[in-house]
């Protein structure tokens, strides 16, 4: 019972509170809501955010932030569709993913270089990437929709693993992208809870003074951080054109609050030392839950920006408030203890 109430009383405790409260809130209203089509429903319309989401946690757990995930993004998949269609050669669906990947992780060495290598702050740095690369991208490669994509885009995108009716007799699926983001998940929880890389991380978001007393490399560790983000965006874009079978260059750039909100309510701190890729995913389902439930009652879009607003400030919030009261009843035991 005791272990049970600390779980609860972590943020992440609470966000899963919310999360059911939530959900048997919008059951009393619409029975409709616990089906499994539902499910499939939230985790379709979760999936690109939680590709990108996964990504800013390592950045966050690190201590630094990364507002520049979207036009990553943006770049990645509109580039990829480029140089596909420009080389006119077929290629396999993975080869696509790959690229889009190579392109990503290429800008995330931008960033990584600027912060890890000069040690500017992770802000500033990824607030002028972020236009730097959304204006590259308007001005070099192009502003039309790319609507023709290749055919092996267009046959992956039709490719179901789940299809089910709705209690309104619509068809709801879950499209094979929905791999990526497991296999993203697979990889990131590896790479965070059973590598050497990953505790450096760690380490380096709870302090990096003292990482560096260890013996950790904090620059070349920072560098390698932001160019695997850039390349979970760059993933999370090539996913987004196969969910729209277009590439549009307007596309990704604007979502980066309900990523942040996601990764922030799921544990992750600013200041850097905490982030797990559960509680990352628990954060994405809240965030797409309540922006899905919002949209589908016709309440108008600043209405959810108000919302996911005030989760982040909750989110971010919360810790503190939970540290304090800790450091409080530490003070109180002490003069007990004497």
């Amino acid at each position: 019972m005791n272990a049970l109430a600390r779980i609860f009383a972590t943020p992440q405790g609470i966000v899963f509170l919310v999360a059911v409260l939530f959900a048997v809130v919008l059951g009393l209203i619409n029975p409709a809501f616990f089906t499994t089509a539902t499910l499939i429903d939230l985790a379709r319309n979760g999936l690109v955010t939680g590709i990108f989401a996964l990504g800013v946690m390592m950045v966050l757990a690190s201590g630094g932030i990364d507002v520049s995930h979207t036009a990553i993004g943006a770049f990645a998949m509109y580039a990829t569709m480029k140089i596909v269609l420009g080389i006119d050669l077929d290629l396999p669906i993975i080869a696509y993913f790959v690229i889009a990947a190579a392109i990503g992780a290429g800008l995330g060495l931008i960033n990584g270089l600027l912060i890890g290598g000069l040690g500017l702050n992770t802000l500033i740095v990824t607030l002028g990437t972020l236009s730097f690369f959304r204006g590259a991208l308007l001005t070099f490669l192009g502003t039309t929709y790319i609507t023709s994509v290749p055919r092996e885009v267009i046959n992956f995108s039709r490719t179901i693993l789940i299809r089910i009716e709705n209690a309104v007799g619509q068809m709801v699926s879950l499209p094979a992208s929905f791999l990526v983001l497991v296999a993203v998940t697979i990889a990131l929880a590896i790479i965070m809870n059973f590598t050497l890389f990953g505790r450096k991380v760690y380490a380096i978001g709870g302090s990096e003074e003292a990482a560096q007393r260890i013996g950790i490399r904090i620059k070349r560790v920072k560098v390698l951080i932001y160019v695997i983000a850039g390349a979970i965006a760059g993933l999370a874009g090539m996913t987004h054109v196969t969910l729209s079978r277009m590439a549009n260059p307007f596309d990704l750039v604007g979502m980066e609050l309900n990523v942040i909100a996601a990764v922030v309510l799921g544990g992750a701190r600013i200041t850097g030392g905490h982030g797990t890729v559960l509680g990352t995913l628990l954060g994405v389902f809240v965030i797409t839950m309540i922006n899905t439930t919002l949209l589908m009652a016709g309440v108008p879009s600043y209405w959810q920006k108000f919302v996911i607003g005030c989760l982040i400030i909750v989110g971010t919030g919360l810790p503190i408030v939970f540290d304090r009261l800790a450091k409080h009843r530490q003070r109180m035991a002490r003069p007990l203890e004497a």
